[in-house]
């Protein structure tokens, strides 16, 4: 595998815009620091908590320890051209010894969840040994795609998407996102052909079932689904299910409302399925976190999944392509800068992250070090070259 930065995946998506940078290049100088010395104390308090047998956290959950691989591979003071850290070597033996015969990564359940985070953090090592295990992860998650009837790829509402496994259950946003994104960033493994012939995400399919999931009637004609002012463009967390509530409108009928980090994860699978910048989807979205932009919370839910936001945030803004987001009042918001300083206000002094609302696991600091190391090493990546 060629030495290539954790997001070339992403800019072969996306067009680099010149203007970025001719704005004042060094803006940013003593943020990138801040953040490269906070990134390091971060990932110098996971190493901290690894588990003697090579895992974080817990070993039923393989998430854990790949988000904590992940972080700990993309911090910009690590040597791609060197061995990993023994440690991280460690970790990654570990992880790779729970790989199942079907392909999945996990230990009892919550298949695609584990297995995409670990193809997440083997393309974040950027070595080439791992190539083998990522080949047979990828066809695990392409399996776990829904196809009700196996005649019509979208004839149900969950057909098309990714649930966290089984078929059983449903489809939803946020296993969507996850493995659209480890598909995505791990393609370039199968283009040169050298694994042979590989199967592939139906994508058109997985575009319409985000389109289930959007508040947009103009192309999503769910009954719930509305182009009210508070909710038009943002997503809600599946098909006919949101975590934010419901509005009742004028006309008589109930719309899901809305929410910040599934619709940032909207947002950033639209770009992974190559939709068009003008495409009235990838507008309206944009228009919704223009109108909610925050970084004090997640919009439409407070606290919760508050760090979950952030990561979502600072991925969607960076393969959009986004320099300043164009707010409601005509105003632009320096995203870079915002979530930077923020998160970095917010580390504790071990160098710890932790989320007084505990929805969704965030009160394990171990996870949200994990995703604020990440979001730090995204908007550190994010910032334009000199």
């Amino acid at each position: 595998m060629k030495i290539y930065k954790f997001l070339a995946a992403i800019t072969l998506l996306v067009t680099t815009t010149a203007g970025a940078a001719e704005k004042n290049p060094y803006r940013y100088e003593s943020l990138k620091q801040e953040m490269r010395q906070a990134i390091a104390r971060g990932n110098a308090w996971l190493k901290s908590q690894q588990k003697p047998d090579g895992f974080w956290d817990d070993d039923g959950t393989p998430a854990f320890t790949a988000l904590a691989l992940t972080a700990i591979c993309r911090d910009p003071n690590i040597d791609h051209k060197a061995a990993l850290p023994e440690f991280a070597e460690k970790g990654f033996g570990w992880l790779l010894s729970q790989q199942k015969d079907d392909g999945g990564i996990y230990k009892n359940g919550l298949t695609v969840y584990n297995t995409a985070t670990a193809v997440t953090a083997m393309v974040a090592s950027q070595k080439e040994k791992y190539e083998p295990a990522i080949v047979k992860a990828r066809k695990h998650l392409i399996d776990q795609q829904w196809d009700i009837d196996k005649k019509k790829e979208t004839d149900n509402a969950n057909d098309g998407g990714v649930g966290y496994g089984s078929k059983n259950d449903r489809a939803d946003m946020s296993n969507t996102y996850l493995a659209v994104e480890a598909l995505a960033l791990s393609k370039k493994i199968i283009d040169d052909g050298k694994h042979g012939d590989q199967p592939d995400l139906d994508w058109d399919a997985a575009v319409t079932f985000l389109s289930r999931c959007q508040n947009l009637q103009e192309t999503n004609d769910s009954d719930w689904a509305s182009d009210d002012a508070k909710n038009k463009g943002g997503f809600i967390y599946g098909p006919n299910e949101t975590k934010a509530g419901e509005d009742k409108l004028p006309d008589g009928r109930t719309a899901l409302r809305s929410y910040g980090s599934i619709s940032y994860a909207g947002l950033l699978s639209f770009i992974y399925a190559k939709l068009s910048a003008n495409d009235p989807r990838v507008i309206a979205v944009k228009e919704w976190l223009g109108k909610n932009y925050t970084i004090t919370e997640n919009p439409g839910m407070g606290a919760q999944g508050l760090y979950y936001y952030y990561q979502t945030m600072s991925k969607a803004l960076t393969a959009a392509n986004v320099d300043m987001l164009k707010l409601e009042n005509g105003t632009e918001a320096d995203w870079r800068k915002d979530l930077g300083e923020k998160i970095l206000s917010s580390q504790r002094e071990n160098g710890s992250w932790v989320n007084d609302n505990g929805r969704w696991m965030e009160s394990n600091p171990v996870l949200v070090t994990a995703y604020t190391v990440i979001s730090l090493e995204q908007v550190y990546d994010a910032i334009p070259e000199k």
